[in-house]
């Protein structure tokens, strides 16, 4: 536990420990619907203490740029004797771990690393508990009514980095839990949200701790009698082709992948094999996979962000393109597959631009096609939340 009374932070004015940093995050002046509005802390040798808020970057006023031995004395508290030892060794390795302060019940995930001034770390909170799936942001209930109720197949949730993937994931997974007697195995590096077995039976393994990689976690996992396996990231071809073949033989398979949008997601994995397997991955992933979820957050009007989220189905038409490599018609059957329950990025920013949630400069920002937009005259005005 962090030793409150212990300022390391020798600025006359700003006497800070680590105790201090963190405790922006539970500051009550600074949460909406109980969430704090600071998503991550920023410490980096040669420039002030710096948060994230409400999606932006946002130095600490006035304060002293982080010399090497003060990051070191901000950062170390948060490690392992162990995990200093890899920082300090040549070459120094990167940390990627999460932590939680018992005294507050908050988990942080966080990765501590070296660049060219020096060591630096970024904190980022999760939520106090994982939000129910009915308030990460979908376009309708019945996309995620659909993916909760499969019994096989490959769901893919993509996006940025700080887009809410892991959430997303976890908020259908409690859905799960609460609804269905299935075995649940998640791989993550690092484990992020604790579940607590109530209809499911959950075992949660991390990279590194309990297995050696994801894809060793995988082959493992096929092996113990699992309905449901959440592969944290799909980072390679051997993942890949382990996930496909899992939700190809009766399993539902959840994973993540950091792309721009939901056509970049079937993109990314057939490149991760080689030329002479296209073929075979094409046709693989048009058969096993179910749906690509593609989110980015947006600056609310009333504070806070919400979530834009792009929706791909696999339907007999999709599959299609996939098997015959016609990625680049995607798009118009995204555009045009409304019925089927597809959504684009551009609709639901469209939909959240009407209902007054966001506005019409933030829209244009995050759009896919910006000129699609009517003129800002043409909108209704936001609607502003006193």
């Amino acid at each position: 536990m962090l030793d409150p009374s212990a300022p390391i932070y020798p600025v006359a004015d700003q006497l800070w420990s680590t105790h201090d940093l963190l405790a922006k995050f539970i500051d009550p002046a600074h949460q909406l619907n109980g969430l704090s509005r600071f998503s991550d802390l920023h410490l980096k040798v040669g420039q002030p203490v710096t948060y994230r808020y409400d999606g932006d970057l946002a130095p600490v006023p006035d304060a002293a740029p982080l010399t090497p031995a003060l990051c070191e004395q901000l950062v170390f508290p948060l490690l392992t004797p162990k995990q200093i030892e890899f920082l300090k060794a040549e070459p120094p390795t990167d940390i990627d771990a999460s932590w939680e302060w018992l005294e507050h019940k908050i988990n942080f995930r966080f990765n501590v690393f070296h660049d060219r001034e020096g060591l630096s770390a970024v904190l980022r909170v999760l939520p106090p508990s994982i939000p129910d799936v009915d308030q990460i942001g979908f376009p309708n209930d019945r996309i995620w009514q659909e993916i909760c109720a499969l019994s096989q197949g490959l769901v893919l949730v993509t996006g940025q980095t700080g887009t809410g993937k892991s959430t997303t994931i976890a908020a259908m997974l409690k859905q799960i839990n609460r609804t269905r007697r299935v075995r649940i195995i998640t791989l993550e590096d690092p484990i992020e949200y604790i579940f607590t077995s109530n209809r499911a039976l959950f075992s949660q393994r991390e990279v590194n701790r309990h297995v050696t990689s994801f894809a060793a976690g995988l082959r493992s996992a096929l092996r113990e009698d699992p309905d449901i396996i959440y592969v944290g990231e799909m980072r390679d071809s051997e993942t890949a082709a382990l996930a496909l073949t899992a939700a190809e033989t009766g399993h539902l398979v959840f994973s993540t992948l950091h792309t721009r949008d939901t056509r970049s997601a079937i993109t990314r994995i057939i490149d991760m094999f080689p030329s002479e397997r296209t073929k075979e991955v094409t046709t693989q992933l048009s058969l096993s996979l179910h749906s690509v979820l593609g989110g980015k957050l947006l600056s609310r009007v009333s504070g806070g962000r919400i979530m834009a989220m792009e929706v791909l189905k696999n339907t007999l038409p999709m599959a299609n393109l996939i098997r015959t490599g016609a990625i680049h018609q995607i798009q118009s059957l995204l555009e045009t597959g409304m019925k089927e329950g597809m959504n684009t990025l551009d609709h639901h920013i469209q939909t959240l631009l009407q209902e007054g949630e966001i506005t019409h400069e933030e829209a244009l920002l995050a759009a896919t096609d910006p000129k699609a937009f009517p003129p800002l005259a043409q909108r209704p005005r936001p609607r502003v939340v006193a």
